[in-house]
């Protein structure tokens, strides 16, 4: 079994992240594509489902690969998508939100700061 010693398993990991880390505006075009839809269709129970499951996505394992702030963003995104579903919270504050996290995701999904400060 590997161990956090290892360096065939460090260099693994590193893979991994380096992997996750190209994949990331992949991942934001998918949450851009759903908002989009919401948008266009008024916010359906199905277009609902799809923006969340593109956070829900994002925020199950963006902090394991080092980008913490964006998995934690996208989880409290996920849950006010979550609310929004239960027929709680406002529609366009949580667009609004969401199109904040693409434009900061768009910048340096990495940072530790959320939003950007100047």
């Amino acid at each position: 079994m590997a161990t956090p010693a290892d360096p065939a398993y460090r260099a693994r990991l590193a893979a991994l992240n380096e992997k996750f880390a190209a994949s990331v505006p992949q991942r934001m075009a998918a949450i851009a594509q759903a908002l989009a839809q919401c948008r266009a269709g008024g916010a359906t129970p199905e277009h609902l489902r799809a923006l969340h499951e593109s956070l829900h996505a994002v925020a199950g394992s963006a902090g394991s690969f080092g980008f913490k702030v964006l998995g934690e963003q996208a989880r409290r995104l996920e849950q006010q998508l979550r609310g929004l579903q239960a027929g709680e919270g406002d529609w366009t504050l949580t667009a609004a939100e969401i199109d904040t996290l693409l434009t900061w995701a768009a910048q340096e999904p990495s940072a530790q700061h959320y939003p950007p400060q100047a």
